[in-house]
């Protein structure tokens, strides 16, 4: 069985060039994340470009995520060189966003004295140093290290959600959105989200027409408001590094597996992403717990396992993203396919309302049971938003998803789909000449053999709103 599980990989310093790019590719990454908390969005726009013409030169199928930024509080520079900073040494936190030290670190939140309390706990970059505040002065607050690290560049400081005095999206979120709508991208990542109002202020259009919005679930009232952000979303991200910040670490795989379940329901993708590979940022090889990490993360349902660090600032980005291939790959073996679909169907599989959805649902699930009782290994499925995909994905069949549209912007969002290979078709026409121009563009690529039986699901004509028609085909 191939890989099922998609790669989402960070582009950065170590993986902008051209060469890199053709190796990660090559590697086997599904998306490029394009992250704008670093660099301008000039500089993110060209390694947009870049990821698009190599991916085109390779003649292979990329989608692109940016990745915004949010109301990230961030400390002033601790320089390219870093600065350790020891356990139980005191600092001082000032606003500012210029420079920091090991003795004073400025933060770049005028709300600082106002909105930190006593006794916080606030964290340095994704668990490099912890801070507790034990005093407050009327121009700084005193904190102890509780547990120091060594700090680079200008690393984020997490503040408590619940007190923190900016809006979702930022201003400048929105800036690029509109430069990255412009350009094309594929998907919007939307940080620090609080709730399903947060994810409708980005204002795209709804995809496939807009990019897929994806919510980043990283603090206590995304949890508390899951329901209506996944309802208001495409896709969701499981950002373990603020989350664990927000909530207690012991609840943090539970939460994980929570999470990716209610996506999975509602038929939404669902990244689980941080620190999956994170000792491969200087190491040729991962750690047991990372390669555990990562088998329990598909086992749990993950659509795509995404990697930060480690490929925009590692030392061989290609080798990260071929090792997480292969566990995942060899994850992918081992999930119980037909107890995960049964479990699935005890939640809120069916939509029972009698609108399109409900009947999506119903044949997808149709799909799934003559698949898994003939040994089908191809499933055509023929979808205008990438719905019925999406839906089919939900099911995890041991069957491989090949998902055909004849827009653009869902076969380049479907990149991010589980088991899916996305195919563009230019046909739009009634059932029977969808069904054959898809059965014939899989047999051109070599997807599926003469003599073979397929599951194909699609509308009754391109103008229906649901996948209402479950076909048995022979491959001539």
């Amino acid at each position: 069985m191939n890989r099922r599980t998609k790669i989402v990989a960070t582009i950065g310093p170590a993986s902008e060039d051209e060469s890199t790019l053709r190796e990660m590719i090559r590697a086997g990454m599904d998306v490029a994340r394009i992250g704008l908390a670093h660099g301008t969005i000039d500089d993110g726009l060209e390694r947009y470009h870049r990821v698009r013409q190599v991916a085109a030169d390779e003649g292979r199928r990329v989608g692109i995520l940016v990745d915004l930024p949010g109301p990230k509080v961030r400390a002033g520079s601790f320089g390219a060189d870093g600065v350790d900073v020891p356990t139980g040494s005191m600092v001082d936190l000032r606003v500012g966003h210029d420079q920091s030290t090991a003795r004073v670190i400025e933060v770049d939140y005028e709300g600082l004295l106002e909105d930190v309390h006593m006794g916080d706990r606030l964290i340095v970059g994704d668990g490099g140093a912890d801070l507790e505040v034990v005093e407050m002065k009327t121009d700084r607050l005193v904190a102890r290290v509780s547990h120091g690290g060594f700090l680079r560049g200008r690393p984020g400081i997490h503040i408590p959600s619940d007190r923190l005095r900016i809006s979702t999206p930022t201003e400048s979120d929105l800036k690029g959105v509109d430069a990255f709508v412009a350009a094309g991208v594929d998907m919007v990542a939307v940080s620090f989200v609080r709730s399903a109002h947060d994810m409708r202020r980005v204002g795209t259009e709804p995809h496939p027409r807009g990019p897929l919005l994806i919510a980043k679930i990283e603090t206590r009232a995304a949890v508390d408001n899951l329901s209506g952000i996944i309802e208001a979303s495409g896709a969701v991200m499981v950002a373990r590094g603020d989350l664990g910040n927000e909530c207690s670490l012991a609840d943090l795989p539970h939460l994980q597996k929570s999470v990716i379940r209610e996506c999975i329901a509602g038929g939404r993708p669902v990244i689980t992403a941080t620190q999956m590979l994170e000792s491969m940022i200087s190491s040729p090889a991962p750690t047991r717990a990372e390669v555990s990490d990562i088998a329990n993360a598909v086992f749990d349902g993950s659509s795509a396992v995404m990697l930060s660090g480690e490929t925009a600032i590692g030392q061989d980005p290609a080798n990260v993203i071929r090792t997480m291939s292969r566990i995942a790959a060899r994850a992918d073996e081992e999930m119980d396919h037909e107890v995960w679909a049964s479990k699935l169907a005890e939640l809120r599989m069916t939509d029972t309302s009698g609108g399109a959805a409900s009947v999506t649902d119903a044949m997808t699930m149709s799909a799934w049971r003559a698949t898994e009782e003939l040994g089908i290994r191809n499933i055509l499925c023929i979808s205008g938003t990438g719905f019925t995909v999406r839906s089919m994905a939900r099911f995890r069949p041991r069957a491989r998803i090949l998902g055909f549209s004849a827009s653009a912007h869902t076969v380049q969002q479907l990149t991010l789909s589980w088991g899916t290979k996305p195919i563009p078709m230019l046909l739009n026409g009634s059932n029977e000449e969808m069904v054959h121009e898809a059965i014939r563009l899989a047999k051109e690529s070599g997807d599926v053999r003469s003599g073979e039986l397929v599951a194909v699901l699609a509308g009754s004509d391109s103008r229906s709103r649901s996948a209402n028609v479950l076909r048995l085909e022979r491959i001539p």
